[in-house]
């Protein structure tokens, strides 16, 4: 019995401190003192099981995570997955930024060597829809898939607005009709993906 206690100690300790939590503020969220989280990680007592599944679920594992003794692989690994969500995530904002930093250069570029470049600022609107595409391949590899369906309505509204700004003087106007067919598209297309999932 002290096997047990002793291995849901540990593991409650593990995915406290790889989720970057006190003691006080996993008791926090469990409705508890920070001396019952301390007493369980210690291995001096056990909580019920109400508790153990709540703690599963703050932490996205099982109770059976919870109750398996775990190898310092796996508890790496739990540590690990907030460092690589964030790594995630600057990756992301970094090839965003630097699409936003090649629009601004062109600009530069542009206004130095042209004297009248006066449709420069139309570098920052296609900085629009390629930052799109952008979040569309990153969120596709790592992140939530019902997004993809928000960026691609971007993508589309944003293409457009594009296409109807460089070519102006051609007064295109009616190429934002072609979104009205495409939102409704995409937004059937989001229906069918979360019935089949």
């Amino acid at each position: 019995m002290n096997d047990i206690k002793k291995i849901i100690g540990t593991n409650i300790s593990v995915l406290r401190q790889g989720h970057k939590m006190t003691q006080l503020d996993l008791a926090e969220k469990l409705n508890y003192t920070d001396k019952a989280v301390s007493k369980w990680e210690r291995g001096d007592s056990v909580p019920d099981v109400l508790v153990l599944k709540q703690i599963a679920d703050l932490f996205g594992v099982t109770v059976d995570f919870l109750l398996t003794n775990t190898s310092e692989k796996v508890q790496e690994q739990v540590i690990e997955k907030p460092r690589a969500l964030r790594n995630r995530l600057i990756i992301t904002l970094l090839s965003t930024l630097l699409v936003w930093f090649i629009a601004t250069a062109l600009f530069v570029i542009g206004n130095i060597f042209f004297s009248d470049f006066e449709r420069g600022w139309l570098f920052f609107v296609t900085a629009v829809p390629v930052s799109c595409v952008v979040l569309l391949v990153f969120n596709s590899i790592w992140g939530r898939k019902k997004l993809n369906y928000i960026i691609i309505s971007a993508l589309a509204w944003s293409f457009l607005t594009c296409v109807y700004l460089w070519f102006y003087s051609f007064n295109l106007w009616a190429i934002f009709l072609l979104g009205i067919p495409a939102q409704i598209i995409i937004i059937l297309w989001s229906g069918i993906k979360k019935r089949s999932e």
